[in-house]
């Protein structure tokens, strides 16, 4: 008989319907009549319940039964008898694929975050991972299931790349060279041309100037794959491998990239909810920093939007103390962006037109020589969640802006050259998955809605 999920078999399954069932014990409790066993498969967050018969010819077999074992299950889908459970299988057949021995780590008790971290192979088992996790394959499917509805092309942007998006410096590098050997030239520089690529390489900060060059050739496009960071950062919102999302339109401006920006996360908000209620249930009531009731909310809610320059007098008017005092030429700080969010609009808000001078060189500069057309989306406990922009789409004043990055354009010539060609309006903007992931969990770090994170030494699974 072939295999059942519980997820389909809660949903599905009928009063006398035999299955096959594969799956990890969560606790086993032993009578001398009966046994109760409490499995799950992983496809969703309830649990089911297995009832024995100490008459069943079987019943031995339990001995090898423990916690965290992996088992397979004939039996029978009945209306249970108990409390806490719709339906219970009465079990025919038992047989443990994968015994388990008492040191098994996830015993029937309370674990810390902490602790599971260390576990990370084996934390997808317990309650809480299981939610997150397949919230977060819940979240992958609707990016795409958004962009494919809207005629956007899914293109593969480089991992590898010789570019950096964001001018930072923060790269891993990419290189074949003997690091114990490493050639250098009259200058005592390593010489990268002898290396694998013929020049320095790294893994990408951004699939976007990638994007940019599709956008311009299919129209609408987004990338979704992971990006790497080799910032030395230790807080709950940083990783060093994460993922983006990262739309791009040609012919659009910065309004148009707005109002994608909000019809993206207002979709994504409704639909979780849909997808996912037992998930955002569970995590609501144990961690309570985001409840189902409140993505719903979200969903229905429209954005505000603020100039930078508006929100910078509204921080200052507020009389209210930030360890970073807000003002006019700096980046706004995560204290201040959230101030705007909970107390000023208790709602998320678009932030606009930021000084040229903290933005990255492709942004289109305004005609005020001072702004460029940025927006940042921020959404209440988090902050910052989508940054974008219209591109600089005139060939002069990118050239100019990469000159004041000191940016060598002569090594970007491609994306020069793609204003030069039928150069047209652009813009786009980036989501960090793993923020969006861990804004509808409600889980405090970063750390806990990607599977394997990869962190400052932290590389160990």
């Amino acid at each position: 008989m072939a295999r059942e999920r519980i997820a389909t078999i809660l949903k599905n399954g009928r009063d006398g319907q035999s299955l096959t069932i594969n799956s990890w014990v969560r606790s086993k409790r032993v009578s001398k009549n009966v046994a109760f066993i409490v499995i799950n498969d992983g496809s969703t967050q309830k649990d089911l319940q297995l009832v024995m018969d100490s008459a069943n010819p079987n019943f031995d077999k339990l001995a090898q039964v423990s916690t965290g074992a992996a088992i397979r299950v004939d039996g029978v889908m009945k209306a249970s008898q108990g409390k806490g459970q719709e339906w219970e299988i009465h079990v025919d057949n038992i047989e443990v694929l994968g015994t388990c021995p008492e040191e098994y780590p996830l015993q029937k008790k309370g674990h810390t975050l902490e602790f599971l971290r260390e576990i990370a192979h084996l934390r997808g088992r317990t309650n809480t991972f299981g939610a997150v996790f397949r919230v977060r394959n819940a979240l992958s499917m609707l990016v795409h299931e958004f962009f494919q509805s809207r005629h956007f092309q899914w293109v593969h942007t480089p991992i590898i790349t010789a570019a950096d998006c964001e001018g930072a410096g923060e790269l891993f590098k990419v290189t074949t060279l003997d690091l114990d050997k490493l050639p250098r030239d009259a200058k005592g520089i390593i010489d990268f041309k002898q290396d694998f690529f013929g020049k320095s390489a790294h893994l990408t900060v951004s699939g976007q100037l990638n994007g940019e060059a599709m956008a311009l050739s299919m129209g609408d496009v987004y990338t979704f794959g992971p990006t790497f960071r080799a910032e030395n950062s230790n807080t709950t919102r940083h990783l060093s491998e994460f993922w983006m999302v990262e739309p791009e339109m040609a012919f659009a401006t910065l309004h148009d990239d707005m109002v994608l920006a909000e019809e993206f996360l207002r979709f994504i908000f409704r639909e979780i909810a849909e997808r996912c209620p037992d998930e955002l249930e569970f995590l609501g009531q144990h961690y309570k920093n985001m409840s189902i009731e409140q993505i719903k909310e979200l969903s229905h809610q429209s954005f505000a939007r603020i100039s930078y320059t508006d929100a910078v007098k509204e921080l200052i008017q507020s009389k209210q103390t930030f360890d970073f005092a807000p003002a006019w030429g700096i980046d706004l700080q995560t204290e201040h962006e959230r101030f705007l969010t909970d107390q000023v609009f208790k709602k998320p808000v678009i932030v606009t037109d930021y000084p040229k001078d903290i933005k990255a060189f492709y942004m289109r500069l305004n005609n005020d020589g001072k702004t460029v057309a940025a927006m940042d989306v921020l959404v209440p406990r988090i902050g910052e969640i989508i940054g974008g922009s219209q591109r600089e789409d005139r060939v002069d004043v990118l050239k100019q802006r990469m000159e004041e990055f000191k940016i060598n354009a002569a090594e970007l010539t491609w994306y020069t050259e793609l204003r030069l060609f039928g150069g047209a309006p652009h813009a786009g903007f980036g989501l960090g998955f793993e923020r969006l992931v861990q804004y509808v969990t409600g889980m405090g770090n970063i750390r806990d809605v990607i599977p394997f994170p990869r962190y400052p030494a932290g590389v160990s699974f």
